[in-house]
């Protein structure tokens, strides 16, 4: 098959799935294996880059999904007024950030860094789903250990929490450079 028609059928797919669909998944309805249907999502995805496209491709965690543009996320957000995206406040973001690095990562322990009660944050953070319950730490209380969810990638644009602590990590470095020129 055509790799053209291939793209076309993946489209046509991910389009009607509405929500990310694994690679694996997509290379048996292609009746290929892994690595080529990743090739031919990732070319999709450089394709609609180019073009400036109204969508993207976006890869999470081993899926993908077509989504909108962030660029025309403002029109719409006309017609979708429902889906307007979490606003973050100072001790959201804050919260968010001990989850992503720490996790999985308790409430008492998110106090602990904080200095304050972390229900609100927590409870919030879980409503917008950036963050999931990810079980139980094998302690008295078995209290519940939180880490971040895919639709924090999705918010943030990364496609695995591993990207995510590896930019993170290098912007620490080059700040911890330039501080060694000061």
């Amino acid at each position: 098959m055509p790799k053209l028609e291939q793209q076309k059928i993946l489209e046509s797919v991910l389009f009607a799935a509405g929500s990310p669909v694994e690679v694996a998944r997509l290379a048996e309805i292609l009746g290929c294996n892994i690595p080529i249907a990743r090739n031919i999502l990732l070319d999709m995805s450089e394709h609609y880059k180019a073009e400036e496209s109204g969508i993207q491709l976006v890869e999470y965690n081993d899926t993908f999904q077509l989504c909108t543009n962030p660029k025309y996320y403002p029109y719409v957000a006309r017609l979708l007024p429902n889906v307007a995206k979490p606003s973050l406040t100072q001790p959201l973001l804050e919260t968010l950030a001990i989850i992503a690095y720490k996790q999985p990562v308790t409430k008492s322990i998110i106090e602990d860094i904080r200095g304050v009660n972390a229900d609100h944050a927590v409870n919030k953070l879980l409503e917008y789903n950036l963050v999931a319950e990810l079980g139980r730490l094998d302690a008295p209380g078995k209290p519940i250990l939180f880490g971040t969810s895919e639709e924090f990638l999705k918010f943030f644009g990364f496609k695995s929490i591993s990207e995510f602590l590896e930019k993170e990590m290098a912007k620490e470095r080059e700040s911890n450079v330039a501080q060694l020129h000061l």
